[in-house]
């Protein structure tokens, strides 16, 4: 059970953008939990994306503002440099993902033991989650795979978030769905994204509107990913 009931939300967002202070501000008004995943080589570096024509700002926020910016949520690892790793040997995956998971546990000043698979679907594959599973101090491992539904992971290193959270009507009708379940049983909705897709189409208001309606449920316990998931 999560700290005695049976229901648990929580978010995933992830590269570390500095968005993500915007969005904490949200988040902890509504008493809401998330795990953050960065890239750790690439922290404090500057950017912007092109998207559906517009030009978002894609700067990381600085190494030694983390634990500031962070405070009361998780971070976990997203690989040093944000590659594509479906086709990449062994122990490059394994540097990837280890050495960036270490130097966000010297930055942070605790064991980050939580991943997300960076890049588009499909971003992971068995043998990439077999390699981090055995050969790295992950616990858990996130694909970018929605699954629509609240099934506690039948497996830690290829665990499905539930929906993806600018998926507006699906994100609203899981919720409701979420919400009115009665279960006796464990059940997780899981919501991931960029903090910097709020700004495509400012659409800070409307996620704003979704954390009141998700939070501050009796039955609901709102946790960070670790404290959901193991």
């Amino acid at each position: 059970m999560f700290d005695g009931k049976m229901k648990a939300v929580t978010f995933s967002y992830d590269d570390g953008v500095t968005q993500d202070i915007r969005l904490i501000e949200m988040l902890d008004r509504y008493g809401l939990k998330a795990t953050f995943n960065l890239n750790s080589e690439l922290l404090g570096k500057s950017g912007s994306l092109d998207i559906l024509g517009k030009e978002i700002s894609h700067n990381k926020i600085q190494p030694n503002e983390i634990n500031k910016v962070y405070k009361g949520h998780e971070i976990a690892a997203h690989t040093l440099t944000h590659p594509d790793m479906t086709e990449m040997a062994a122990d490059e995956v394994i540097h990837q993902v280890e050495r960036d998971r270490l130097n966000l546990s010297e930055l942070s000043g605790y064991e980050v033991v939580g991943f997300a698979y960076p890049g588009k679907r499909p971003n992971y594959n068995s043998r990439i989650a077999q390699i981090i599973e055995d050969g790295t101090g992950v616990k858990y491992a996130r694909t970018t795979v929605c699954s629509s539904d609240f099934s506690p992971p039948r497996d830690l290193y290829e665990f499905h978030p539930s929906v993806f959270h600018r998926d507006w009507e699906q994100l609203y009708a899981l919720a409701q769905r979420f919400i009115e379940l009665e279960t006796t049983s464990e059940r997780i909705f899981y919501i991931w994204g960029h903090s910097y897709e709020f700004d495509i189409n400012d659409e800070w208001d409307k996620f704003e509107e979704f954390c009141k309606f998700i939070s501050n449920r009796n039955d609901i316990f709102y946790g960070t990913n670790k404290e959901v998931l193991l």
